[in-house]
């Protein structure tokens, strides 16, 4: 019992961890645009919100240290939002840095004694107004409420005068415009209509109580009654927030709604229940409400909870969080299947029933649309790592003295989950490479008759089965000749090499290869950008550099939509297949007798005005058998070189999916992984730019 309860406990705070996950990249996100439009109530409630939220559930969850840590940095916004305090740079460098600590507490519980929490605190404590209003809804509070943007349930009476028609005003016509601002559940009562041979037709005897679920504010429903509310009886109450109501408790009671609204006092109510009966038969039995009374806050109580199962209903329908790992065995059982139906297609091509032949194109259909779906599923907006590279541009333009502006474009191309998280660190790296490197000061800026602020651009977009992410700027850009002096110093290119321009800028992805006199914190001592290309490769991709001296740089970087599947350029090297990556395929080529025999383990082949280095496949894998009489090369574009692979034969492109090594092969770093074929044999998938390493060294 005791181990089923710690079960419990672990998932639920599991469940807390995700939710955290969620909400953190959201606060930071809504902190950026408020840094942005301080004053905007939205934005304002968007902070609280998540703030609230992550203190909640903290503390629910038995996360107390980040719930009371949280708990103080909420009190600042709460006192945003009452308007007792402005929005200040203050405020949000501190909410940010509260942010960054919350994930440290998440990630390790002995950093919640951590000096950074306490001196967070203080300073957030020293932010605070001496004097906080402790009553009432001030002005700006009451302006707020009226802009804000979520679902709020209100409570309307409106007993209209009996000579409202005589003035000129239809009641229902005032319904009407209520009905405009949201949701109204109208209720009227008509416990006051007089007899028949009483009742004047020109006079309203009627009045109503209106549940309304808007998203507007108090004076949106003050200015529907504006020219009745001084000869009416009017009151408007805020019943809850829409997404806030008790789970387990459901909405208020019947004997809470009648007590609240003033229909009833808590004393009349605690006498009549002494009895079992019914509250509501009771209350009217003893003639302390009408009827009407009790049918309309019946009416209030199931309203209520029918919004709140439908808001229920509609967070639970809108997504379901799956592990990650559930998703990785779906794609490989669906690669499974893609394998299965290759086999079965291959099959029934060597038989004559056509009927058997139509299932299985069926069955290929099926599989591919099945294939597309699930690899979807694993797909995410790359807009999701935006607002942490604005909150990077946002710290370092602080940092530098600079002024800055990301212009973000293509937020909603999507790529493979893992490939976002694994690329993003080398944005993040090319970003502050820009800022350091590329932006100049404003000052500088404005003697070159530049804008003060710089712009760096990030946009994404598909083509084709990759996405191409650029990195752009208008800063200083890049100096091709002083590129090339550094080369030359450093002995990574010599003097007789004849080089463009594109393959002097892509010096820079060079290993300690950097420009810079100065070392900085900011982009690193020069050892990062080769770091980045070779990430980058890893991802079965590949980057490019492009400038112009005095008006920027460009970085363009070109990732598959997925890791699960690769396009390939399928080869055959006696009875072995290979699989080599159709992203660093550049051409395919005879091997002719002239072949030079160069150093090392190299050989070299001439394609057009210059030699390629080549190593044999046959050779470096030791496959068994002699090579044919005509050998083909496949050049290939490492990263850092061109590279030809001799094998017997091309047998075309084709679309497989990746099958990951076993334990006992993962130490062969020139294989990236492997796939079934349709003939129920194995190809390997090479790693290009480590079998370069592998052969040269």
């Amino acid at each position: 019992m005791n181990s089923q309860m710690m079960s419990d406990k672990e998932q639920m705070q599991q469940a807390f961890l995700e939710e955290a996950g969620d909400l953190l990249p959201e606060l930071e996100a809504a902190l950026l645009e408020l840094d942005n439009a301080p004053s905007e109530p939205e934005l304002i409630n968007r902070v609280f919100r998540a703030l609230h939220t992550i203190k909640g559930s903290g503390s629910m969850f038995g996360f107390e240290e980040v719930a009371d840590f949280t708990h103080e940095v909420e009190n600042a916004f709460e006192l945003v939002r009452c308007g007792e305090m402005a929005v200040s740079k203050e405020l949000l460098d501190l909410t940010f840095r509260a942010k960054d600590q919350i994930q440290l507490m998440l990630q390790d519980s002995a950093a919640k004694d951590s000096q950074g929490v306490q001196e967070i605190l203080e300073s957030v404590r020293e932010l605070l107004p001496v004097k906080k209003q402790e009553a009432g809804e001030s002005p700006k509070q009451e302006k707020q409420s009226q802009t804000s943007r979520e679902n709020l349930a209100y409570r309307i009476r409106f007993k209209p005068d009996q000579n409202i028609l005589a003035m000129g005003t239809d009641p229902m016509m005032l319904l009407d415009e209520l009905r405009e601002l949201g949701q109204a559940y109208v209720i009227a009562h008509s416990e006051d209509i007089p007899a028949l041979e009483k009742l004047d037709p020109e006079k309203c005897f009627v009045w109503w109580d209106v549940i309304l679920i808007t998203t507007q504010g108090k004076n949106a429903i003050h200015d529907v009654f504006i020219f009745v509310e001084e000869d009416s009886e009017l009151s408007i109450q805020i019943v809850d927030h829409v997404s806030g109501y008790g789970q387990e408790e459901g909405y208020r009671k019947l004997g809470e709604i009648l007590t609240e609204r003033g229909d009833l006092s808590r004393q009349d109510l605690e006498a009549a229940l002494g009895s079992q009966k019914r509250v509501g038969e009771l209350l009217v039995q003893a003639g302390l409400v009408s009827r009407t009374q009790v049918e309309s806050a019946l009416a209030e109580q199931q309203t209520m909870r029918r919004v709140q199962e439908d808001c229920s209903k509609d967070v639970s329908a809108s997504s379901v969080r799956v592990p990650a790992l559930k998703l990785d065995e779906l794609v490989n059982l669906v690669g499974e299947l893609v394998i299965a139906q290759s086999k079965l297609s291959r099959m029934v091509g060597d038989d004559g029933n056509m009927a058997l032949r139509s299932i299985a194109e069926e069955i290929e259909r099926l599989s591919d649309e099945l294939r597309d779906n699930t690899l979807g599923i694993r797909m995410l907006p790359i807009g999701s790592s935006f607002g942490k590279f604005r909150r990077v541009v946002r710290d370092l333009c602080s940092q530098k003295g600079k002024e800055i502006e990301l212009v973000t474009e293509g937020a909603d191309t999507e790529l493979d989950k893992t490939v976002i998280e694994r690329i993003n660190d080398p944005l993040v790296h090319l970003l502050r490479n820009s800022i350091d490197h590329g932006i100049e000061s404003p000052e500088e800026r404005a003697k070159l008759g530049k804008p003060r602020q710089g712009t760096i651009t990030f946009s994404a977009a598909q083509s084709g089965g990759n996405v191409i992410l650029t990195i752009s700027d208008d800063g200083r850009g890049m100096d091709s000749e002083r590129i090339k002096a550094k080369a030359l110093e450093k002995g990574i290119i010599s003097q007789g090499d004849e080089l463009g321009q594109r393959e002097l800028l892509n010096l820079i992805f060079q290993p300690g290869f950097s420009t810079s006199t100065e070392i900085s914190d900011i982009s690193g001592r020069g050892v990062g950008m080769d770091v980045v290309r070779k990430n980058i490769s890893a991802l079965r991709g590949s980057v490019d550099a492009e400038s112009i001296p005095g008006e920027g740089s460009t970085i363009r970087i070109s990732l598959p939509l997925t890791l699960a599947i690769i396009d390939g350029l399928q080869v055959r090297v006696g009875e072995q297949h290979f699989i080599i990556p159709l992203s660093v395929v550049g051409e395919c080529i005879e091997l002719e007798g002239n072949a030079q025999r160069g150093e090392a383990n190299w050989d070299f082949v001439r394609l057009r005005d210059q030699l390629i280095p080549y190593i044999s496949l046959r050779k470096f894998f030791e496959v068994q058998g002699e090579a044919g009489s005509i050998e083909q090369v496949v050049v290939v574009d490492t990263g850092e070189k061109l590279m030809g692979l001799v094998v017997d034969e091309v047998l075309g492109q084709q679309q497989t999916v990746i099958k990951n090594l076993s334990r006992v092969y993962q130490h062969i770093r020139e294989v990236s992984g492997a796939t079934i074929l349709g003939d129920g044999s194995i190809a390997l998938i090479l790693d290009v730019s480590r079998l370069g390493e592998m052969a040269a060294g």
